[in-house]
């Protein structure tokens, strides 16, 4: 709608809503229809059970209400444009005059036959992609003033004055969790795909879909465990994971995998691998064709990939001291003792990656020289700019949390899913809800979703000291973080560094990773992939996908520093073979998994892999 509340004309395109197009919205056996609509409440009513049973026998229990700190925060949004009536009426004003203009031209449409353009300032949204949200008046209407309320409703957030920037990031974040919600996409008679589904089968749909919301909600013992892929068609080792490879160490913490040679001659230096632990490390290996981990074994490089313990209550003390220790450090004797090396070259993504980051420093005051060059996939050192999860971070949340873990020991692995997914949840959320409960349909097979459905337990030590002192307190860019009973400084690391960010991160944002890059003692490369934090990361070259960029010295800002880069299209990771390659190219001839020091103690991909949560 512009300004002056008038619609354009959409060319003379018919919109009316004529009796064929009628029929498809009609109950064409009442009978039977009703009958469905009482299975489907049958199955809501699993559903329902399943969901409180649980919480009845003790065996849920969460102590943070984020309905409570929702209405905390958007209270204070309301308090500023409630305190003046002028300030009250111009936001009411704007709302409504939008409001009429829609009304307007609904009537004009109804009257006329004629269909209208959406204005230019009309948000493209793929929820709203069938026709009829734009050629039935009553559909065009629900989606017209449900976009117009969302983006009222997100202003009002933006030009809040006089809030702290923390406050008003988690007011829009949860402004934006609402207007997902309760889109008209998101419900059956407000869904004119959905609704004509719905008759066309007599409800049919509907009652799949409660039987598979009951079935979501058991497999999540109380909680909603939303499928996102069909899970029967993946199997570790046989289809994802399948890189060959064995076993040859294991701690409390974490089993170390060393994976078979392809060539007969291999780079000197062995490559570790620290993934995140909280997710699982077969993203770098989901198959042949992606894999990330085949395509370094292909290149000659003798792969160790630190393969994280599911943890379980007995773990709860576990910190990050014990994760250097018992994981990244375990994992360089255990390749000392497979290869006879001592130097290596290692990677560390996402969380791994800021793991692996404090070990260097730490290491670097124990003047420790084993790790001679670092890469780091999508790592933020520097939380300043961390994106939208801190928005989840904050000393009353903090601390709610470790209330949470303490009854249990962890955090669970669908917490950390359920964040991640509602960072997007017009994307990751809610369309496989539309699909899943509303539809009746099964997901399709994807291996990523697949993985990211695989989620892993944290332990409330390492959580805790993680939230603190990273995300709430920035204490490792500082110089602050303690490891060990001393102070650590990223400046003490001066081997050789390759950054990588992903130009549409939205967990480890591209700026937050190029300034953390900044306070290194050493030599930094940075390079930008184009996608997200995992397809900016999983790019093989072969797919000729996305492109990436690079450029001189890490200085100033991102911005800045892309004014002059270079871009290159495909996969970064030749270009990142060539800097490993610079670092050291001397080859010596393949291993075999263990070595004459090491007897296997299982094949790849292990067994803490296969611990579901």
């Amino acid at each position: 709608m512009g300004s002056d509340g008038h619609y354009s004309r959409a060319g003379g395109e018919s919109a009316a809503f004529d009796a064929k197009a009628m029929e498809a919205y009609l109950v064409k056996d009442p009978q039977a229809m009703a009958l469905n609509l009482a299975r489907a409440v049958e199955n809501f009513g699993k559903a329902a059970t399943e969901w409180i049973g649980p919480r009845e026998r003790g065996e849920v229990i969460d102590p943070i209400d984020p309905v409570a700190e929702m209405v905390k925060t958007l209270s204070k949004v309301i308090e500023y444009w409630m305190s003046e009536p002028q300030r009250t009426l111009d936001a009411q004003s704007l709302l409504l005059s939008s409001y009429m203009g829609i009304w307007m031209n609904t009537l004009q449409r109804i009257a006329t036959g004629e269909a209208a353009a959406d204005p230019d300032d009309m948000p493209k949204d793929k929820r709203f992609s069938d026709e009829d949200w734009r050629k039935n008046p009553f559909f065009s209407l629900m989606r017209q003033i449900y976009q117009v309320t969302a983006t009222w409703a997100e202003k009002l957030v933006e030009n809040a004055d006089g809030l702290d920037e923390h406050t008003q990031k988690k007011a829009l974040f949860y402004v934006k969790q609402l207007t997902a919600a309760i889109s008209p996409a998101n419900f059956a008679l407000t869904n004119p795909e959905v609704f004509r589904q719905t008759v066309a089968s007599n409800g049919a749909n509907l009652v799949q879909g409660m039987r598979i919301l009951a079935e979501d909600v058991a497999a999540g013992r109380g909680e909603l465990r939303l499928r996102q892929t069909d899970q029967s068609k993946f199997r570790l080792g046989e289809n994802v994971a399948i890189t060959p490879g064995k076993v040859v160490a294991r701690s409390e913490i974490c089993e170390i995998i060393q994976y078979q040679a392809s060539t007969e001659t291999v780079l000197k230096r062995p490559l570790l691998i620290v993934p995140p632990w909280i997710n699982k490390f077969y993203i770098l290996d989901l198959g042949p064709e992606k894999s990330f981990i085949k395509w370094c074994v292909d290149q000659g490089h003798t792969v160790f990939v630190v393969s994280w313990v599911n943890p379980e209550e007995r773990h709860a003390r576990l910190a990050w001291e014990d994760y250097i220790r018992d994981g990244i450090d375990f994992g360089l004797k255990t390749i000392e003792d497979a290869t006879g090396e001592k130097e290596v070259n290692a990677i560390g993504y996402c969380v791994g990656g800021t793991l692996l980051a404090a070990a260097l420093a730490q290491h670097a005051k124990a003047r420790n020289r084993r790790i001679r060059s670092v890469t780091f996939f999508t790592t933020q050192v520097d939380f300043t700019h961390a994106g939208e999860l801190k928005v989840f971070v904050d000393n009353e949340q903090i601390e709610a949390l470790e209330q949470q873990m303490n009854t249990t020991g962890y955090l669970a692995g669908s917490k950390m899913a359920a964040a991640f997914n509602m960072l997007r949840a017009s994307e990751l959320i809610w369309p496989y809800v539309v699909s899943n409960y509303l539809k009746g349909q099964e997901p399709t097979a994807f291996d990523l979703l697949y993985w990211n459905s695989d989620s892993t337990r944290m332990t409330a030590a390492n959580h805790a000291f993680y939230l603190r002192n990273c995300y709430l307190e920035n204490r490792l860019s500082k110089g602050e973080m303690v490891l060990g009973g001393k102070k650590i400084t990223l400046g003490d690391v001066k081997i050789p560094v390759y950054s990588l960010a992903a130009k549409e991160d939205h967990i480890a944002p591209a700026r937050s990773v190029f300034l953390g890059c900044q306070f290194f003692g050493g030599d930094v490369t940075f390079v930008l992939s184009g996608s997200g934090h995992i397809a900016g990361v999983v790019n093989p070259p072969a797919k000729h996908k996305y492109q990436y960029w690079t450029n001189g010295p890490v200085e100033g800002s991102l911005d800045h520093w892309m004014q002059t880069a270079t871009e290159t299209a495909g996969s970064w990771w030749p270009h990142w073979q060539q800097w490993i390659e610079k670092q050291s190219d001397k080859r010596v001839t393949a291993r075999v998994p263990g070595g004459s020091k090491l007897q296997p103690l299982c094949d790849a991909p292990g067994t803490y892999v296969r611990v579901r949560s």
